[in-house]
């Protein structure tokens, strides 16, 4: 981490205001050599003239010092708020390479951050998450692990776990102390608290993933029942191809929207039915695909139609799922009414009109997302995090049978696995801190 490094922290695009950040031991050598200012006071927002190599002006911008260890990376960092739009920024950044900085890889002031104990990894996947997140619940719950709600079950489990094998150790190599009689029974308890915990967690977390990364939502129903309609009403303009003629959408369409505080990807989908050419199959395919990757299910039904086969295949299709919410609304509500209801009753349909009046089903849709919201469970925001804590609980099981037997070195092997697979969502495991452990909760005399 020698090199001083440099990049452009704002989005590409025009904006009222372009941030250039430095981060690096010659960051306030290069603040002085482009601002030609020699008192750089910490802290304090200074509006000055940059300057190119060839001495002419580049801008007039607010120029702030970070002095280390009291910044994001730990070392110093020089920010330039320079007018927004890419020229005047890109002009300012060529300069500070030119006097010596090297640009930036993704991601690598909060690496540094991390690497200089500022943020651990928990902190680095939030910030990077923060700024994809879908919804205000999301930004909520990143917010949280900023904070360090996620580092501090991190290191209250982790601590749980070098006690209970601190434990172990002691009862192999110091059998003749008085160890409780009942400290195997407290330690599979304190082992299967820990397990339901980190079931509850991941079991939240996939239910809760869209709230960051958006919820998928597959509109599906037999030919012409009016799905591109609902997108089409759902998105205020005409985005997907409406007709009388059915089998008209061959592949899905997908297209963003925002329901209430939350931004998620409406997917409108081929008319599911008996294929009548290898294109419609195509289409048909990806619809059942879409059903499987969504996270909520519009089965739509037409109300002026009469309940026939191609309806009586979604239903099916609806009773296997099991893992995801369904929302059964009847189409073209406005309409005489044919549909014959009593097979969709246990699903507790609403009626809708694609075209006219379809409020109560945005307002179904923001209920859902905003009772996912208020779940106060903790949530794991990448598939690391999850497949670390996955293969905590895998560990924690195959140290249970051989600690029921007394095998205690099988027992310690595998939960020092289980340590070292959920300390790597925050810090790497040190195996020294076992002995501290042991030699701090026990006076031994040796």
């Amino acid at each position: 981490m020698s090199k001083t490094i440099v990049a452009i922290a704002t989005a590409t695009g025009i904006s009222s205001i372009s941030i250039i950040r430095v981060s690096g031991s010659d960051s306030l050598a290069l603040a002085k050599r482009v601002s030609k200012k020699e008192d750089i006071i910490p802290r304090y927002a200074h509006l000055t003239s940059l300057y190119n190599r060839d001495n002419h002006l580049i801008d007039h911008a607010i120029m702030i010092y970070f002095k280390n260890p009291h910044s994001f990376t730990g070392e110093d960092i020089v920010e330039f708020q320079c007018h927004g739009g890419m020229i005047v920024a890109q002009e300012i950044l060529e300069t500070l390479l030119a006097h010596g900085a090297v640009l930036a890889e993704p991601g690598e002031f909060s690496k540094r951050a991390f690497l200089n104990g500022k943020i651990d990894l928990t902190k680095a996947e939030a910030i990077a998450k923060l700024i994809e997140t879908k919804s205000v619940d999301g930004a909520k719950i990143l917010a949280k692990q900023l904070k360090g709600d996620l580092k501090a079950f991190i290191d209250e489990s982790r601590e749980a776990m070098l006690r209970a094998t601190a434990y172990s150790e002691v009862m192999i190599d110091y059998a003749e102390e008085d160890i409780p009689e009942d400290i195997v029974a407290n330690i599979l308890k304190q082992l299967d608290a820990l397990i339901l915990k980190i079931e509850n967690i991941v079991d939240a977390s996939h239910r809760r993933k869209g709230l960051i990364e958006g919820f998928r939502v597959a509109i599906v129903g037999k030919p012409n029942v009016g799905k591109s309609s609902l997108l089409n009403g759902l998105l205020s303009y005409e985005r997907a191809i409406v007709s009388d003629i059915a089998g008209t959408t061959r592949d899905t369409i997908e297209e963003q929207v925002r329901i209430g505080s939350h931004i998620i990807r409406l997917i409108d989908t081929a008319g599911i039915r008996d294929a009548r050419d290898s294109i419609e199959k195509i289409g048909v395919e990806r619809s059942l695909e879409s059903i499987e990757d969504a996270d909520v299910v519009i089965a739509l039904f037409d109300a002026s139609r009469v309940f026939d086969e191609e309806d009586k295949r979604i239903v099916e299709i609806l009773n296997r799922i099991d893992t995801k919410e369904i929302i059964v609304a009847i189409n073209k509500s406005d309409l005489e009414q044919t549909l014959d209801e009593d097979t969709l009753l246990e699903y507790n349909p609403i009626y809708v009109s694609s075209k006219h009046n379809f409020k109560n089903l945005t307002i179904q849709l923001q209920k859902l997302f905003d009772n996912i919201g208020q779940d106060e469970e903790l949530m794991l925001i990448s598939t690391r995090q999850i497949e670390a804590v996955e293969k905590t609980k895998k560990a924690i099981l195959e140290a249970k049978e051989p600690l029921k037997r007394g095998e205690l070195e099988f027992f310690s092997y595998h939960l020092q696995d289980a340590i070292t697979a959920l300390s790597s969502i925050s810090k790497p495991y040190d195996s020294e801190e076992i002995l501290d452990k042991m030699f701090g909760e026990f006076c031994l005399g040796k």
